[in-house]
C-alpha cells in the first residue's frame, strides 16, 4: 500500500469582504489523496489505518500582511479520510480603513499519516507515521468603498426641547468614488436628536474630497445638556453601479440646556368682590433665547379676566420681564393663598412655537377692609373730635350770642 494525503483549502461562499466586517470565516478543508496500489498476498496483514488518512488534522487561519485581526484559535479537525471534507470556522474582523485589493491568507494544517506498515512475522505490523506542516494560501479580496471621517462637528441654536442645525465637515477617507453621493444623520438607538431635515445631496465624491452639510434636527424636551451620539453614513453608486450604504460613522453631539422660566410674583393681594392687578415677572433660566414669548395666566373660580395674556418680547437667557394682569375676584371668595396656571408660549431660533412648562402664580385673598382699616385710628379719633367741637362752638353760640 502507498499513497499520503492532499489537502486543499477554500473559503465556502464569498471571499470578498467590505472594511469593518466582523464575520465567522468558514474553510473548507478536503482531502484528495488516493491510494497508489495495495499489495495483496496471502499471509499479508491489512492495517487499520489508511496511509491517505490525514490524522489529528488541526487548522490554524494567520492574517499575513492582509488588514484583517484573526479571533480564533486553531482549529481541532480529527481525522480527515479520503474523498472527505471538513470545514473550520474563524472568526475575523476587517480593518475599518483597509486598502481595497486581493489578499493571500494562509492556512497551516498540521497532520500525520501512515506512512509505512512493516509486518513483523505473521502477527505483527509496526506502523511508521510522518508528521506534516503544510500552509495553504486561501486570496480574499476587500472590496473598495466609501469610507467616512467626520473631523469636525458644529451645532447652531441645539437645545434640549427645541428645533436648531447639525454643521458637519465629511471626508471620504474610503478607496472608492461614490457617484450621486447622498450625506445622511440617522437616529442613534435612543438618542434624544432626531434628524428631520436629514439628508443632503453631494454627487461625485472622489476619494479625499471633502463636504459641508447641514442638518436640521430636533431635541426632545428631556435631553439634558450634554452631547449625544448620532449617526452619519454615505448613499451612493459604486463603480459596479449598485447603490450602496456606507459603514456608519457615529460622532458626538454637543446639545445645551432647554429653554426654561422662573416667576416672581410682585404684587398679588386681592380682596373678595374686587378688581386688581396682578403683576408678575418672569425670568429665562434656561439655555436658549426665547422669540416672540407671550405670558398667559388661567383665571379660574373664584378668580375672572378679561386680560390673561402679557406680550414679553425676545428673551435671552437670563433676562426679566414684568407681565401685568386683570382680574377680578368673586365677593364671596374665602380669604386665603391661591395657586393660578401660568405658561410662557414662545418660538425658537426657526420659528416653531412651543409652550413652557406650567409656572404657579400665587395670589393671596384677603378680607375686605373695614372704615377703620381705611381710615386709621388717629383720622377717626380726629374727626370725633372735630364733630365734638364743632357741636360745642354751636352751643355757645346759642346761649351766649346777644339777640
Amino acid at each position: 500500500m502507498a499513497g499520503s494525503p492532499e489537502l486543499e483549502a477554500h473559503i465556502a461562499g464569498t471571499n470578498e469582504f467590505s472594511p469593518g466586517d466582523d464575520l465567522n470565516l468558514q474553510v473548507v478543508i478536503e482531502n484528495t489523496g488516493l491510494n497508489q496500489f495495495t499489495i495483496v498476498e496471502s499471509g499479508i496483514l491489512d492495517p487499520s489505518d489508511l496511509s491517505n488518512t490525514a490524522k489529528q488534522l488541526t487548522a490554524t487561519l494567520d492574517a499575513a500582511d492582509a488588514p484583517i485581526v484573526v479571533k480564533a484559535d486553531p482549529q481541532i479537525v480529527g481525522d480527515l479520510p479520503a474523498s472527505t471534507s471538513a470545514t473550520a470556522t474563524f472568526h475575523i474582523k476587517v480593518n475599518q480603513d483597509a486598502p481595497a485589493g486581493i489578499y493571500q491568507i494562509p492556512i497551516i494544517l498540521n497532520y500525520t499519516y501512515l506512512y509505512q506498515a512493516e509486518q513483523e512475522g505473521t502477527e505483527t505490523l509496526n506502523y511508521q507515521y510522518k508528521s506534516i506542516n503544510e500552509s495553504i494560501d486561501i486570496p480574499i479580496k476587500i472590496k473598495s468603498e466609501v469610507q467616512i471621517a467626520v473631523p469636525n462637528v458644529e451645532t447652531e441654536n441645539l437645545n434640549a426641547g427645541i428645533e436648531g442645525y447639525v454643521i458637519l465637515t465629511v471626508k471620504n477617507i474610503g478607496y472608492e468614488e461614490g457617484q450621486n453621493a447622498v450625506i445622511r444623520i440617522q437616529q442613534n438607538g435612543q438618542s434624544p436628536i432626531t434628524p428631520t431635515e436629514g439628508s443632503v445631496y453631494v454627487g461625485d465624491y472622489p476619494v479625499g474630497s471633502v463636504v459641508n452639510c447641514t442638518f436640521r434636527v430636533m431635541v426632545s424636551s428631556d435631553a439634558q445638556q450634554k452631547t449625544y451620539p448620532l449617526d452619519v453614513l454615505v448613499y451612493y453608486k459604486d463603480s459596479e453601479g449598485d447603490y450602496v450604504n456606507s459603514a456608519i460613522e457615529t460622532i458626538g453631539v454637543p446639545v445645551g440646556e432647554k429653554v426654561d422660566f422662573n416667576v416672581t410674583p410682585i404684587m398679588t393681594t386681592i380682596s373678595p368682590g374686587a378688581k386688581s392687578v396682578i403683576t408678575v415677572q418672569y425670568q429665562n433660566t434656561g439655555g436658549a433665547t426665547a422669540y416672540d414669548a407671550q405670558a398667559r395666566i388661567s383665571a379660574v373660580d373664584p378668580f375672572t379676566s378679561n386680560d390673561d395674556t402679557a406680550f414679553l418680547g425676545t428673551m435671552a437667557p437670563g433676562d426679566i420681564r414684568e407681565a401685568a394682569f386683570d382680574v377680578s375676584l368673586d365677593p364671596g371668595a374665602t380669604a386665603k393663598e391661591y395657586g393660578l396656571d401660568s405658561e410662557v408660549i414662545y418660538r425658537d431660533s426657526l420659528d416653531n412655537q412651543f409652550t413652557s412648562d406650567p409656572l404657579k402664580v400665587n395670589v393671596e385673598v384677603v378680607p375686605a377692609k373695614s372704615i377703620t382699616d381705611l381710615l386709621g385710628l388717629p383720622v377717626i379719633i380726629t374727626l370725633i373730635l372735630i364733630v365734638l367741637a364743632a357741636a360745642g362752638y354751636l352751643i355757645y353760640t346759642k346761649r351766649f350770642k346777644p339777640q
